[in-house]
Order: structure tokens, then sequence, then C-alpha cells
């Protein structure tokens, strides 16, 4: 018995020192991704701040989880998921400033998990430098401490591409498999319609390859991730069919529609572009997105030298399929709509940047190195400076919401109360009422209704200064208030 425990002694610390530099190794690894995470969280603080106030989507996101406010309307393309992520703090409390500095903490962590899921599909340093591309663009500095859904699609999708890649190599990893279920699942939480663009060719690639436990692994966590949204559908809006009707009208109709020129003009710091019209940004703002398609094409050409063109090659078809609904299937756009392509195109940049600046030897292209670092940190400069643009635009409409809801306030409007008409969601929310409309992708109450609880509760319209109001608002006494004319219902 003796001999039989120092065998088994014996045989442990050989497994221990022969693990021991592979582990030192593999922690040296992941500090350089948790430095990366870190700045990138520190950076969300500071350059965004959080007192920026919520945001019109953010409200209906985080209305729907919060006692301290009526919940917004919730549309038919809109998944509870975003209202999940901030429960834990919108639940019991509503500081605006606590619930960011929680988002842009759980988005750093999140941010490290994603790209240490691509470990040893790619040298560290080729993961940070792809890292530090998306988490330096403006919009997923401005988006990371936000209650939006995007962000959160993109590093679901590259938990789920990495660990599918990593997979194929480690059939017996049971972690990796778990990675796709969790990053599938992710993704669908927060939007399903996203989550099954991004994983058109993993599906595809696992269904022809005959990787039948990836394709069960990966088909399970899209499905448990968009389970909400399906049963919604068939409890509130006739069915899965109906919903995705409901939501592509009132995207403007899905359908071949060139949107890229919108997407160029949404770079410049517009968090919604509809209608999309006005001058394009600089150009210094917008040389980024063409160079992208180039440096990728690149990453694939040193991969297929280098002998993986396969974890280069499905990044780039999934930023593709994510990249093509927004690209040319709605009318408008919005920066943070492509940020699951950015996400899955950083890393074989990346790879295309270190192979411009190094030699296969190691050795670095001094004039090279030197050009491609100063066209970062020109990238760099020009991210930050529309970035330091959107928060200022932002934060000021942000707070005409508060100063207009405190206007609202002293007529009398105070809740429980109902605000209809113009922008009735965000100044709702800031003033603590309910928020309805009798048409429009809003619509969640009638003019019956409206009045019906202007007999009981505080009621007030919304309207730019000098439309014409609705019938039963015509009647009704007008104040204005900035550049908006508040018509409060008699007795209220």
């Amino acid at each position: 018995m003796p001999d039989g425990a120092n065998a088994i002694l014996v045989r442990r610390r050989r497994r221990e020192e022969a693990a021991g530099p592979r582990a030192g190794i593999a922690g040296r690894g992941s500090r350089p991704l948790a430095v990366l995470a870190a700045v990138f969280t520190l950076a969300q603080l500071v350059l965004v701040r959080p007192v920026l106030g919520l945001g019109w989507d953010e409200i209906v996101y985080v209305s729907q989880v919060t006692s301290h406010h009526p919940a917004a309307f919730f549309s038919a393309p809109r998944s509870r998921g975003v209202s999940l992520l901030a429960a834990p703090v919108a639940s019991w409390s509503s500081s605006v400033p606590l619930l960011r500095v929680y988002l842009a903490l759980l988005s750093g962590l999140a941010l490290y998990l994603a790209l240490r899921s691509w470990r040893g599909l790619f040298p560290t340093r080729v993961l940070v430098v792809g890292g530090a591309l998306f988490a330096s663009l403006w919009l997923t500095l401005f988006y990371g401490p936000q209650a939006m859904p995007n962000y959160w699609v993109a590093i679901g999708a590259l938990i789920s591409v990495g660990c599918f890649l990593r997979a194929r190599a480690e059939r017996s990893a049971r972690a990796v498999l778990w990675g796709i279920a969790a990053g599938a699942a992710l993704m669908a939480w927060m939007r399903p319609t996203d989550a099954v663009y991004v994983a058109v060719p993993l599906l595809v690639l696992a269904l022809v390859r005959r990787h039948w436990r990836i394709l069960l692994v990966l088909a399970a966590g899209l499905a448990a991730g968009a389970v909400p949204w399906v049963i919604e559908a068939y409890a509130g809006h006739g069915g899965l069919g109906e919903r995705l009707a409901e939501a592509s009208r009132i995207q403007g109709g899905l359908g071949w529609q060139i949107a890229v020129d919108d997407q160029l003009r949404s770079l410049g710091g517009r968090a919604l572009c509809r209608p999309c019209t006005g001058p394009m940004p600089h150009p210094l703002v917008t040389l980024w997105w063409f160079a992208l398609p180039a440096l990728a094409g690149l990453g694939l050409v040193v991969a297929t030298r280098a002998g993986r063109l396969g974890r280069t090659l499905v990044p780039l078809a999934c930023a593709a399929t994510a990249a093509l609904p927004y690209l040319f299937m709605i009318g408008y756009a919005a920066p943070r709509f492509l940020q699951p392509a950015y996400a899955l195109l950083a890393i074989p940049v990346a790879d295309a940047l270190w192979h411009l600046v190094r030699r296969p030897g190691g050795a670095w292209r001094p004039m090279a190195a030197t050009l491609v670092a100063l066209c970062l940190a020109g990238h760099l400069a020009a991210q930050l400076a529309v970035l330091h643009g959107a928060v200022s635009r932002n934060t000021e409409s942000r707070r005409d919401w508060g100063r207009t809801a405190d206007a609202l306030h002293r007529l009398g409007v105070r809740p429980p109360c109902l605000l209809t008409g113009h922008e009735a969601i965000p100044i709702g929310y800031y003033t603590g009422c309910s928020s309805g409309a009798t048409s429009g992708n809003n619509e969640n109450i009638t003019v019956a209704g409206i009045l019906r609880t202007a007999d009981r509760l505080p009621v007030a319209h919304l309207a730019p200064a000098g439309a014409i109001p609705p019938r039963y608002a015509r009647s009704w006494p007008v104040h204005r208030i900035s550049d908006l004319d508040v018509r409060v219902a008699p007795g209220s």
C-alpha cells in the first residue's frame, strides 16, 4: 500500500511538472488580455462618463425591469436580453451612474473572456491587437456601458466562433462545446435574428463536415437563447411569423435596400441615421472603414500561406453574414448594428497588421512598422474625436429631456401620469409617467383610453412648437417648454 501511494504521488508530481510550464505560459498569455480589458473598462468610465443619462432605446429596455418607472412599450423587434442584463442593478436602484459602472465592468470582463476563447488559434499579440482595434472604436467605447444589445451580440459572436474553431481541433474538449453554446445563446438572447445571421456559416460548415456534436451544441445554444422571444411571439404577437412580419414593418420592410452609404454617414457619431441625410463625415473618420476589407483580404492571404486558412476564413464569413442585412436589407443605419462584424474582422485584420510589420523570422520591418504605427495613431485620434462629439451631443439631449420633465412637474404633471405625442417615451421616463401612442411603431393605446386616463390622472400631449395637435388635445391649455408645445388635459 505505501508503494502504491508513493506511485500515485510520483505520477501526480510528474503531471504537475509537465503542466507547470504550460500553465505558466497560459497565465502569461492571459495577462495582456486582462490588461487590455482593464484599459477598455477604464476608458469607458473616463471618456463616456457614468453620468450620461439613459437614451431612448435604453429607457425601453431598463423600464421593463425597474420598479421606479412605468414600463415603456416593447415593440416586436426587441428582445428581453438587455433588460435581464441590466436587472441586477436596475431592479433595485434608479441610479444611472451605478448602472453605467456595472455595465462597463461587465463589458470589460466579457471582452477578456471573448478574446481568451481564441487562445491557441492565434498568437497572443494578434489577439491583443485585434481586441484593441475593436475596443478603441468610438462606437464600442460609447455603447459598452449602455444597456444596448449589439455589443453583447458581438461578444457572443467572438465566443461562439472562437470556440467553434477550437472544437474542430480539440474534439474531446468539453469546455469549448460549452463556449459554443454560451456564445450562441448570448447572441440569441440579445437579438435572435442577428444570432442566426452570424451562425449561418458555422451551421453550414458543421453540417458539411458532419461535426454532429458541434452542430447539435450550436443549434441548442441558439434555441435556448431564442426561447423567450419565441414564447413572447405566441403570447403577445399572434405567433412567430406575425412577430417577424411586424418587426420587418417597424424596420421599414426588409428587402433589397443598399444602406452602405447610410452606414458611412453614421460613422461621424450619429446614433441613428433615419432618415439618413446630410454630408458624409470627414475622410479621416471613414478611412478605416475602407481599409477593413483590404486588410481582411491580406489576413486571408497570410493565413493561406501559413496553412491556417480555416481559422481566418470562418470569422470572415461570419462577419460577412452578420453585416449583410444591415448593409443591403434595411433603409437606414446605426453604427452599432455592425459591431458583431467589426469584432469578428478585428482578429484577421490584426494578423495582417503583424504580417506587415514583422518578417516571417520575427525581425521587424522598421519602415512598415513606423507607417502602421502612425496610421493606427491617427485612427485612434479620429475615433476619440468622434466619441467626444457623440458623448457631448447625447449628454445635452438627455439633459434636455430632464429639463422638460422638471417643467412638466411644475405644471402639475407628476407620477402617476401619462404622456403622449413627440418623444413621449424618453420624456415620460424622465418625468416618471407612462407613455402612450395611438399610431405608429409604438401604438399601445386608443384615444378613448387616453381620455379615460385624463379623468383620473395628469395627462399631457407633446408636440414640436407650432405643430397641429391631435383632435383629442386641441382644446387643452397649451404651454411652451423649450421647443415643445405641451398641452395638459384640464384638471391635471
